[in-house]
């Protein structure tokens, strides 16, 4: 079999991490085990020290989530892969990997409102300090970063108003003062957009969303050089448990399959829904990089294959006209999940990004007008007819 990196991504999203049991099965099983039967007390030994491959016990080491990890890692370009139980999880193990007790962290605005609590609430009680930016503003970045930075942390495309980062100008930003790159790719996926090869370090997934693609399951991934993962990431799982399933794992497998077919389809609705929007008089401004008027148009077609399935818009009339807008759909599925087959509609300031504070809401230009919508792969005219109800 040639080489996972000489296949176009479409192939490895279908054929790499699986190696066939003594069975000669063609779909990769689901390894439903806890543990694993040594050969002999030196086996054993072996295994835990490091010092022979081979599976150890299912919180760090099983066949399913192998796969997937090995699947993933080749999608992005990357040497290694590990697997969460959330894209959460995912977050919450770079910072544990990588951060101690008076390490800095720069992070964007607009990222999912639950990793800025995580940092500020969390990370913030064992000594970590976090300045917030504006993703799109370099010399802003650079202003934060200081002598104890340890990394920069991104969403791009933003959440949810699909701010564009440049992430190759961002590498270059850490990298000339010793820090790493980390970027969340949740809103891309490798089918569109593959940070690494950009100068990333380090690549976040929720696998929730894109990848798993139909709602079914929660999970998470990191990927980067094997240094990064073997030194500071790796550690921390085995130690931590913050495992996923091997269910969990084998559905994301599938997942991975229809990827690229999928993100194309997204994005295609996706567009067309930007459009339409655009030309209602109720809708006063329409966030989605796919659009010539979004102020990073270019840049996105620099370094994205694709431009998403995410849009946000702003209605006249604030939260009222919001939530008319939203409560008349009879289609479109009210709930804060992303990346689903299914079109999504939510309310950001009272959903996701609920939780933060008035001012914290405006610096990241979250208003009570906002609406987001993850597009589906629903006939266009059926959520251009849902949405019109509320327009």
């Amino acid at each position: 079999m040639k080489d996972n990196q000489d296949y176009a991504l479409a192939t490895q999203a279908i054929r790499t991490g699986h190696h066939r049991s003594h069975e000669g099965e063609h779909s990769i099983p689901i390894f439903t085990t806890s543990s694993y039967v040594f050969k002999s007390a030196e086996d054993a030994a072996l295994r835990f020290t490091g010092k022979s491959p081979g599976n150890i016990y299912s919180r760090f080491t099983n066949p399913t989530v192998s796969a997937f990890q090995e699947r993933l890692a080749a999608m992005e370009q990357g040497d290694r892969c590990l697997a969460f139980a959330s894209g959460m999880a995912a977050i919450m193990a770079v910072g544990m990997g990588l951060l101690k007790a008076g390490d800095h962290v720069v992070c964007s605005r607009g990222v999912f409102g639950n990793t800025v609590l995580m940092f500020q609430n969390y990370f913030g009680k064992f000594g970590v300090s976090c300045d917030f930016v504006d993703l799109s503003d370099l010399a802003a970045w650079e202003a934060a970063i200081n002598s104890n930075t340890r990394f920069l942390f991104l969403e791009t495309p933003s959440n949810p108003l699909t701010e564009i980062a440049d992430i190759r100008a961002l590498a270059d930003l850490a990298h000339a003062h010793g820090c790493l790159l980390v970027v969340d790719n949740c809103f891309c996926t490798p089918a569109l957009q593959k940070p690494l090869a950009l100068g990333a370090d380090i690549v976040v997934h929720s696998a929730t969303k894109y990848i798993d693609g139909q709602g079914r399951c929660v999970g998470g991934a990191v990927v980067a050089s094997e240094e990064i993962i073997e030194k500071h990431i790796y550690p921390y799982l085995r130690t931590g448990g913050a495992t996923m399933s091997p269910f969990n794992a084998w559905v994301f497998l599938s997942g991975l399959e229809t990827l690229n077919l999928r993100m194309q389809a997204h994005c295609s609705n996706a567009l067309a829904l930007a459009e339409w929007l655009q030309q209602q008089a109720a809708v006063t401004k329409v966030h989605y990089p796919g659009l010539a008027s979004h102020a990073q148009h270019e840049l996105a077609k620099s370094q994205q294959s694709g431009f998403g399935g995410i849009i946000s818009f702003e209605l006249r009339g604030g939260k009222d006209a919001a939530w008319r807008l939203i409560d008349a759909t009879q289609m479109l599925s009210i709930t804060a999940n992303l990346g689903d087959v299914k079109t999504t509609i939510t309310h950001p300031a009272t959903t996701t990004h609920g939780r933060l504070s008035p001012e914290a809401r405006a610096a990241a230009g979250i208003s009570d007008g906002l609406i987001r919508i993850s597009v589906g792969l629903e006939a266009i005219e059926d959520i251009i007819g849902d949405l019109a109800r509320g327009l």
